[in-house]
């Protein structure tokens, strides 16, 4: 901050930030679910038109401000191409057979009762072997939805399971990027974080289990068999069904498993979905294709478009249309658009001190190790909800926090636990965060709808500050005293 900076009073940093909750509000009210596709987005630019009056009667030039903003929309340029990537994912394995496979395959192993249950532990150990929550909703997500739909199980608490499995796995994964982001913000070795971690994350998993078994149980899905079988002999009808055809998977998958970058990884899964929609689905392509006479054409075209506008199925079965219908890169761009206004608010409020201000009132009240801890995972989702970013959720408490744990001699992996017990795992509850949206555009159910049923990620920092409240495994820093 420079001479000419002056620092925002605390009326001056809630104006937005009590704004943005009335706007968001009612843009529940009045256009319910469809609120995440342009009501969302303009109540964010509105405050963000807010934090930028506030700024520049605080003495920053609008230069200044513009610049934040490049800079913080050039921190997603990652996320957005994740997921122009996972558009045409879903496209070519839907075309490929490969998505229909699991679900075919799915709906012949999976029992209703236990579906819920099943969907989070199957979740939970692919994103732990691999580290990424959004590979896991993209690849195995996809298919579970799929599944659950043939089952018709309820589309919220599936997602509610797949989430909750892929952000346990991506919590304790040490390939993870915010399980070693954490640990290299507070100061801490990432093996020593994960283990601080399991006291709060493991009870926090096995509450959840027991809850969507529960659910399953005691869920009224009543499906025939007769309707089961109509499915399969659907699918079966528009696809080549095989074994083979999960290659896509296992090849992103084991590149996830290399530790190779989620976008490269995820687009050479597209990619290997398109040459094997080639390879073993030419009667689909032929089928659906504009110009059925010439091979090279249809093939060309039809790859093209699954590409860009994903697969729309006219198989004369309404059901199995919707099923099997979807993805491509023109399916994410309303999640950018979102993702960019969120991105615009949230660092036109750290630019101009708004965000610190907060944080500075939240830091004063902390004199002892439970009330910080408490107070750093409610920072950390406070964080989430206006930065919309899990890793500024992570980085900004962290760096604001950490001098105060070192002050009170606590060891750092306190602090690294309470970012990912308040940070992480909170970030697919909000719909305009980068996790939330993206979430909502490859599961198709709106974060508002499937937030009660992510159990895992509402009970985990609940446990965290409980445990913080209790004084339980709260870890001080050891003194070694040196003799003369």
């Amino acid at each position: 901050m420079t001479k000419n900076h002056r620092s925002p009073s605390l009326i001056d940093s809630f104006i937005p930030l009590i704004s943005l909750l009335i706007l968001l509000a009612l843009a529940v009210f009045y256009f319910g679910d469809d609120s995440s596709y342009g009501p969302n987005q303009i109540a964010l630019m509105l405050c963000a038109g807010i934090a930028t009056l506030i700024g520049l009667k605080n003495g920053y030039r609008r230069q200044e401000i513009e610049k934040a903003i490049v800079d913080g929309v050039a921190l997603t340029t990652g996320a957005i191409l994740i997921l122009l990537a996972v558009g045409s994912l879903i496209g070519t394995w839907l075309l490929a057979g490969t998505v229909p496979t699991m679900i075919y395959y799915g709906l012949q192993i999976l029992s209703p009762n236990y579906f819920y249950v099943s969907s989070c532990i199957i979740c939970a150990i692919v994103a732990l072997c691999i580290g990424s929550s959004w590979t896991v909703a993209a690849t195995i997500g996809v298919a579970l939805m799929g599944i659950a739909n043939g089952l018709n199980a309820s589309p919220a608490i599936t997602a509610g399971a797949i989430i909750s499995g892929a952000y346990f796995g991506d919590k304790l994964s040490p390939l993870s990027d915010t399980t070693n982001l954490a640990p290299a913000i507070a100061g801490t070795e990432l093996f020593t974080h994960i283990h601080h971690m399991l006291w709060s994350t493991v009870p926090s998993f096995v509450i959840a289990l027991f809850t969507f078994l529960i659910l399953g149980l005691n869920s009224e899905v009543n499906i025939e068999q007769d309707q089961i079988s109509e499915i399969l002999s659907s699918i079966d009808q528009q696809f080549y069904i095989s074994g083979f055809l999960l290659l896509p998977l296992v090849i992103t998958l084991a590149l996830a498993l290399k530790k190779v970058p989620a976008f490269p990884a995820i687009g050479i899964g597209a990619i290997a979905g398109a040459v094997w929609a080639v390879i073993f689905q030419q009667d689909f392509i032929l089928a659906y294709s504009e110009h059925p006479d010439d091979v090279l054409r249809a093939n060309i075209t039809v790859v093209w478009r699954a590409l860009f506008e994903g697969v729309n199925l006219h198989s004369g079965v309404a059901f199995i249309d919707k099923l099997i219908s979807g993805g491509g890169m023109s399916s994410m761009l309303n999640t950018v658009w979102l993702i960019i206004c969120a991105m615009v608010f949230g660092s036109i409020m750290e630019r101009v001190g708004l965000l610190n201000r907060v944080m500075e009132t939240l830091t004063s009240s902390s004199q002892q190790a439970g009330s910080l801890i408490s107070t750093t995972i409610v920072t950390a989702f406070g964080t989430n909800c206006i930065a919309a970013d899990q890793y500024i959720a992570i980085v900004m408490p962290g760096r604001m926090f950490k001098s105060k744990y070192q002050q009170l001699g606590m060891a750092p992996e306190n602090l690294s636990r309470a970012l990912e017990d308040g940070g992480t795992v909170t970030s697919p509850l909000i719909p305009w965060n980068t996790c939330g949206a993206y979430m909502q555009s490859v599961l198709m159910v709106n974060p508002l709808d499937y937030a009660v049923y992510c159990v895992f990620n509402w009970v985990n920092p609940l446990i965290g500050i409980a445990c913080a409240q209790l004084g339980f495994k709260i870890k001080t820093l050891v003194v070694q005293s040196i003799k003369a």
